[in-house]
């Protein structure tokens, strides 16, 4: 079906402002205004999920209108998880052209393999997978004097270097635990200083461990390694974009499964920071694998430090799966990340994270508790106050973001079930925004 974008009004006869309009030709996308609007994209995102809801799988987009905006917008909703279709994109000028390819890799990379089944993304196969995703990224992007290092550390090694956290959350499971530490550094000069640490959260299957989830609760946690893909994704679009600084990234992955070996409840784990923590349950597992990468990422001294998981069904309840959610002590680089998804049209929220909260995790067994210790908690204030027990700088150039909006259990008017890869752009343009 070739497809046509038009800035003229359909005809009365389809219904007042109708989006979609077919003739002999196919598909007309009515706009009603021209420009790069987010509206304008919305529309364009909309009418894709349009038809794609009435079965159309092959569309070309034809005619001088689309630009990479509107192309990339109409991809967003044209995408489905069974990738059982075809899109022919117009030909653009070299720069939009190369802008738009560049997403699509991206944000395809973070949604496939986000989908994935877990018997395929394991923990090792996830850390390899995003290590060789950076490297043909940096390989087609990146400085001729670019250097990318990493290291794979998995089952036992974890405990062997202190990563207790990680270890104890993933020993219940036969595929082992896994971290990935990886370096990008444009320059080559290995003294060049740290722009940012990503840690992201990559649970590829989360059964609740001993607090087992529900069928219903249980049935997409292959998807709750969505910090990891997502920071992978991000790091790989920034360098794609042009990115000069220093960036680490750290993946913190493991299988939360119930066996004879798994983590228990009562359970005391005692991080390499020295704060131990008490475990009252275990499908709060995702605090407890980054707490690890949070005490690595501090100790690269980096100018700032993001992480992002699928963390909390707190979140979830006050934003739904319509915004990321964004909980921070520092206003500034706070001010930042929004204006970079201003830029990008990718949703965000601000939820309240405060001193107070730091308060509501203690324990009367250890240092803290992975849960609240309060009767009414706010699940993703206090979430991350238990994180910042693990940031050595926690009031100050410190993202939590935990993603609400990463995967769909159900459709919408815009995007197919499945991952959505929302934050790819955002994460992406926030770094080439900073200098060290």
């Amino acid at each position: 079906m070739k497809i046509q974008l038009s800035y003229q009004n359909a005809d009365p006869m389809w219904g007042e402002n109708a989006l979609l309009t077919f003739n002999d030709q196919g598909a007309v996308i009515h706009l009603n205004e021209n420009g790069d609007s987010q509206e304008t994209k919305l529309k364009v995102q909309r009418a894709a999920r349009k038809l794609r809801d009435q079965g159309v799988k092959n569309g070309e987009l034809v005619g001088e209108e689309w630009n990479l905006a509107s192309c990339w917008a109409f991809y967003q909703g044209f995408y489905s998880a069974k990738q059982d279709y075809e899109l022919i994109l117009p030909e653009l000028d070299e720069e939009s052209q190369d802008a738009l390819l560049s997403r699509i890799l991206c944000g395809d990379f973070v949604r496939e393999i986000t989908n994935l089944s877990a018997d395929i993304i394991t923990p090792e196969a996830l850390a390899e997978n995003a290590a060789k995703f950076i490297t043909d990224i940096a390989a087609d992007y990146a400085p001729e004097e670019a250097v990318i290092a990493y290291d794979i550390i998995t089952g036992d090694e974890l405990l062997e270097e202190g990563f207790n956290g990680i270890w104890s959350v993933g020993k219940g499971s036969s595929n082992p635990p896994a971290m990935l530490q990886l370096d990008y550094n444009p320059t080559g000069d290995e003294n060049a200083p740290v722009l940012a640490c990503l840690v992201g959260k990559g649970i590829t299957f989360d059964s609740g461990g001993y607090s087992i989830k529900p069928t219903n609760s249980m049935v997409n946690m292959r998807t709750d390694m969505g910090g990891a893909a997502l920071l992978t994704g991000a790091l790989a679009q920034a360098i794609a974009n042009g990115l000069q600084e220093r960036v680490k990234l750290v993946l913190c992955c493991a299988e939360n499964m119930v066996s004879a070996n798994a983590m228990k409840l009562g359970d005391v784990i005692t991080y390499s920071n020295g704060v131990s923590v008490e475990v009252r349950n275990t499908d709060a597992e995702g605090r407890l694998v980054l707490a690890d990468g949070l005490i690595w990422a501090c100790q690269q001294q980096p100018a700032l430090i993001i992480d992002a998981a699928t963390l909390t069904g707190a979140a979830k309840a006050a934003v739904g799966n319509d915004y990321h959610s964004v909980l921070s002590l520092d206003d500034t680089l706070t001010a930042a990340l929004f204006d970079a998804a201003e830029d990008t049209g990718e949703p965000f929220w601000r939820l309240p994270f405060a001193e107070l909260h730091r308060g509501q995790v203690k324990s009367d067994f250890a240092d803290i508790s992975n849960t609240a210790a309060v009767a009414t908690p706010a699940g993703a204030s206090t979430a991350a106050a238990f994180l910042s027990y693990f940031v050595e700088e926690y009031a100050n150039g410190w993202l939590h973001l935990d993603l609400s909006a990463s995967f769909r259990p159900a459709a919408s008017d815009l995007w197919g079930v499945g991952a959505t890869g929302i934050g790819v752009q955002t994460i992406a343009n926030l770094l080439l925004s900073l200098e060290y």
